[in-house]
C-alpha cells in the first residue's frame, strides 16, 4: 500500500483506484455506524475519497493513512447529520450467492439465517458490531483493522472473540463461524494441522470449524534427513527411536505414512492453517511441513499460518496447550496467509537442520528471517545443544547438571526446570528421560541414583519409585562443571543434533558467548 500512495502523491490515477478498491470497505463500515444508512454511507465515502485525494500532499507519513483517512469519513459523516435528515433502516441486506441447485426450502432457510445473522450482528455494542463488520463481512486483515481503528491487535482480537461469544448465545448456533463461512462462502472446507492431541483435543471442543490432523513427530530429537519420507530414511528413524525412545517401529512408520498420505490430499480443502508456536519442537515441525508444500501446486488450497510465542495473561509462556478452549478460540481466524516468504524461508531452514555440516545453520541465520520470527530463536537454541567449547557439554547436559547441583533432586522436578530454563527447546519428558539415563549408564557418569530406579525412556514413567528417585552428581559432573574436565574426550558420544551425527569426539563446537558454531 505505501507504494500505491506514493504514486497516488505523484497524481498516478491507478493509484488512487487501488487505494479506492483497499478501503472502500472499511471507510463504508465505519461511515454506517455514524448513518446508519448504507446509501448515506457509500455517498459519504465517495467524498471522503475526494477530500482525502485534494489533501494527500499534507500527509507527511503513508504508513498513518487509514486512521488520517477514517477521521476524514466520520467528518464528512457529521455533515450529512447536519444538512440531511432520515430514518434509521435496518442493517443492508446484501444479496445471497446463488444456489441454483437448491432447494426452495433450504434457499428460504439460508435467507432466513442470513437476515438473522445480521439483524444480530447490528444489535451488538457499536464497538463489537464494527469489528465484526469489518472483520468478517469486509475480509480486512487484524493489522489493517487496528490501524484504522487505533487499537492494539491484542485488544481488537478480544473484541472479536466477546463479539462471537454473544453471537453464538443469541443465534442459538454451535459456532458463528461456521454461520458465517456457510453463508458466504457455501461452507469452507478447512484442514487444521496441530502440534499435538491436547490442543487437537481443546479445539474440537472449541467447535472449530474443519478437520484436524496431529502431527506426531518430534524432530529435534534423533536422525533427520532432507527427505524424510524416504524409505530408508524412515525405516533408519524408525529403529533410532525405538532403540533409545521404545517407540516400537512398526508404529512410527504406520503413523508417519497415514499422515503424509493425509497431507497429500490436501487439495481436497479449500484452507489449510498450521498452528505453531515458538520453540524448537514446533519450529522443526513447521519448517519441514513448509519445505514439504513449497514448490507444489497449490492450486485453489489456501495455506495459512497462526504461530505465537505469547499470550496475554500467561507469565512464561510455554506452547498452545497451556491455553484453555475459550483462549484458543480467540485464536480462531488471526491466522496469516502463507506466502512466498513463508515457504521458501521454510524450506531453506529444514534443508539447514537436516544437514550434516552445522555451519549450513549459521548461514541461515545471519540471513533476513523475519518472515517466520521465532525460527532465528529457535535454531540458534538447537546449535546450542552441540559440545560446548568450555567443557563438551550440550546446553541440555550442562542445564541439567546446574539443576541437581542446585538441591533439585527428584526427575520429575528436575524436569520441570530444565523445561521451563530451556523453554525455547519445547523439550517432551520421553526426550528427557532419555537424556538422563544417557548421563548415568555410561563408563564415565556424570550423575548417579542414590535412591530409586535408573530412569529410562518409557512413555508410562509414572512408577512411585521412579517418581522419589533421587539423582546426585558426581564427582566428574562437578569437575564438568567447574570446567576442570572435558567430557567430549573421555567420553565416546553417538547422538544426534538435527541432521548432525556427533560419533567418539565431536568435529564441532559450540562457543556460547560468540554464538557461532567452531571446528574442534
Amino acid at each position: 500500500m505505501l507504494q500505491w500512495m506514493e504514486e497516488a502523491k505523484r497524481g498516478n490515477v491507478e493509484a488512487y483506484d487501488e487505494l479506492v478498491k483497499h478501503y472502500s470497505g472499511m471507510a463504508v463500515a465505519v461511515a454506517y455506524e455514524k448513518l446508519h444508512d448504507l446509501h448515506l454511507a457509500e455517498d459519504a465515502v465517495q467524498e471522503a475519497f475526494v477530500e482525502a485525494f485534494a489533501n494527500l500532499q499534507k500527509l507527511q507519513d503513508p504508513r498513518r493513512f487509514p486512521g488520517w483517512f477514517k477521521v476524514i469519513v466520520e467528518r464528512q459523516c457529521y455533515r450529512y447529520l447536519r444538512r440531511k435528515s432520515f430514518q434509521t433502516s435496518p442493517l443492508h441486506e446484501l444479496e445471497l450467492p446463488s444456489d441454483n441447485q437448491g432447494s426452495l426450502e433450504t434457499i428460504i432457510e439460508r435467507r432466513e439465517l442470513f437476515q438473522t445473522l445480521h439483524a444480530t450482528v447490528a444489535q451488538l455494542p457499536s464497538h463489537l458490531r464494527i469489528a465484526v463488520q469489518l472483520y468478517y463481512f469486509q475480509g480486512y486483515s487484524i493489522r489493517e483493522i487496528s490501524e484504522t481503528l487505533e487499537i492494539s491487535s491484542t485488544a481488537l482480537k478480544k473484541r472479536l472473540f466477546d463479539a462471537r461469544k454473544k453471537l453464538k448465545s443469541t443465534l442459538h448456533v454451535a459456532d458463528f463461524v461456521s454461520v458465517f463461512t456457510d453463508l458466504y462462502e457455501g461452507g469452507t472446507r478447512m484442514l487444521h494441522i496441530v502440534n499435538g492431541d491436547v490442543v487437537a483435543d481443546k479445539l474440537r471442543k472449541g467447535n472449530i470449524q474443519g478437520e484436524i490432523l496431529v502431527w506426531r513427530e518430534l524432530y529435534p530429537f534423533g536422525p533427520v534427513f532432507k527427505e524424510m519420507d524416504a524409505f530408508t530414511n524412515r525405516e533408519l528413524r524408525a529403529k533410532y527411536l525405538e532403540r533409545t525412545l521404545g517407540i516400537p517401529e512398526s508404529e512410527y512408520i504406520r503413523i508417519g505414512k497415514e499422515q503424509e498420505q493425509k497431507l497429500h490430499q490436501f487439495h481436497n480443502y479449500d484452507e489449510v492453517v498450521l498452528w505453531f508456536e515458538h520453540d524448537l519442537f514446533d519450529q522443526t515441525m513447521l519448517s519441514y511441513l513448509l519445505n514439504w508444500f513449497n514448490g507444489r501446486p497449490l492450486g485453489n488450497t489456501k495455506l495459512n499460518l497462526l504461530c505465537i510465542g505469547s499470550y496475554p495473561g500467561i507469565q512464561l509462556f510455554r506452547g498452545l496447550g497451556q491455553l484453555s478452549t475459550e483462549q484458543l478460540e480467540t485464536l480462531s481466524g488471526t491466522w496469516t496467509p502463507i506466502g512466498t516468504a513463508e515457504l521458501e524461508l521454510g524450506s531453506k531452514a529444514w534443508e539447514a537442520y537436516a544437514a550434516e555440516d552445522p555451519n549450513n545453520m549459521m548461514e541461515l541465520l545471519v540471513q533476513d528471517t523475519s518472515a517466520l520470527p521465532f525460527l532465528h530463536h529457535a535454531f540458534e537454541a538447537h546449535l546450542a545443544r552441540l559440545p560446548s567449547v568450555l567443557n563438551g557439554l550440550g546446553i541440555i547436559e550442562q542445564v541439567t547438571l546446574e539443576t541437581i547441583a542446585s538441591g533439585i533432586h527428584t526427575p520429575i522436578e528436575v524436569f520441570q526446570h530444565v523445561g521451563d530454563r530451556l523453554h525455547e527447546l519445547g523439550m517432551g519428558d520421553l526426550e528427557f528421560w532419555y537424556l538422563l539415563n544417557s548421563l548415568i549408564e555410561v563408563s564415565n557418569p556424570l550423575l548417579e541414583v542414590k535412591k530409586g530406579i535408573v530412569p529410562f525412556a518409557d512413555l508410562k514413567q509414572s512408577s512411585l519409585p521412579f517418581r522419589e528417585s533421587v539423582l546426585q552428581v558426581t564427582a566428574l559432573g562437578q569437575d564438568m562443571l567447574d570446567g576442570k574436565t572435558e567430557y567430549a574426550e573421555i567420553e565416546q558420544l553417538d547422538r544426534w543434533v538435527g541432521g548432525i551425527h556427533l560419533q567418539g569426539t565431536p568435529s564441532w563446537r559450540w562457543d556460547s558467548k560468540l554464538k557461532i558454531v567452531v571446528e574442534a
